[in-house]
């Protein structure tokens, strides 16, 4: 194929708005949701479904810490935000996220850009820890009807798998793992997923996982402009990520 994918960068105001917390769901032990409405809202845009906003949380010496999540949905009409946190460690973001009930106070800024992905794409390949969870189920839901598309995806537990509504043609396969460090548990599925021509691969991870997850498809031949890998988290390392593996 001849034709590549396009990823189009789209610059985005980086406005800090104050909301409120609506709703504080428990989705899974591994995953929490809070949906935050306020009229700050007004002008948010989020263009893809790996972008990244900035909350700011107290970083429990009197501070503030800022952390990265994907806004997992939009609801411009009802003024209505979605952020799922994966509860994979002790951070002031997870702590903050455990705390906070309806009515509370979180403050968000950005995104401050979205790539867009398009092009002669046929087939979506979704790999990625709980942490890439609210991405790849954003890209599921917003796919059009018929679109393919596989996720695999590498949870604690058969508990932490979701359901997701989408028209797409979706196939889902989960990894139960006892390390998120380790990429031997997912690597060992990497053979059930079917590399058609026009298949583009999204991969994030712990930054190390990620990375064996990438070699592994360019040692399969896969083109690297067929791809997008990133680290979200680096393990042992406080708010670190390497986005572009």
């Amino acid at each position: 194929m001849t034709e590549l994918p396009v990823i189009e960068r789209h610059r985005l105001e980086t406005r800090r708005r104050r909301l409120t917390v609506a709703a504080v769901e428990r989705l899974s032990p591994a995953m929490l949701r809070l949906v935050l409405q306020g009229d700050e809202l007004e002008g948010f845009t989020s263009l893809s479904p790996d972008d990244h906003i900035k909350i700011f949380v107290p970083d429990g010496t009197g501070g503030a810490a800022m952390r990265d999540y994907t806004p997992r949905r939009h609801d411009a009409a009802a003024g209505r935000l979605w952020l799922d946190f994966a509860l994979h460690d002790a951070g002031p973001a997870t702590l903050w996220a455990l705390s906070v009930k309806p009515g509370d106070i979180a403050e968000i800024g950005g995104p401050r850009g979205s790539q867009v992905i398009g092009g002669p794409i046929v087939h979506w390949v979704l790999v990625g820890d709980e942490t890439a969870l609210p991405a790849i189920a954003r890209r599921i839901e917003e796919l059009p009807a018929g679109a393919r598309v596989t996720s695999l995806v590498a949870v604690p537990s058969a508990a932490d798998e979701q359901v997701f509504d989408t028209e797409a043609d979706h196939r889902a396969i989960w990894v139960h793992r006892d390390s998120a460090t380790d990429p031997v548990p997912v690597l060992a599925r990497l053979a059930e997923v079917e590399m058609i021509p026009g298949t583009f691969v999204w991969i994030a991870a712990e930054a190390g996982v990620a990375r064996a997850l990438r070699d592994h498809f360019l040692d399969r031949g896969h083109h690297k402009a067929w791809m997008k890998a990133s680290g979200y988290w680096v393990a042992g390392q406080a708010d670190a990520s390497d986005k572009n593996l």
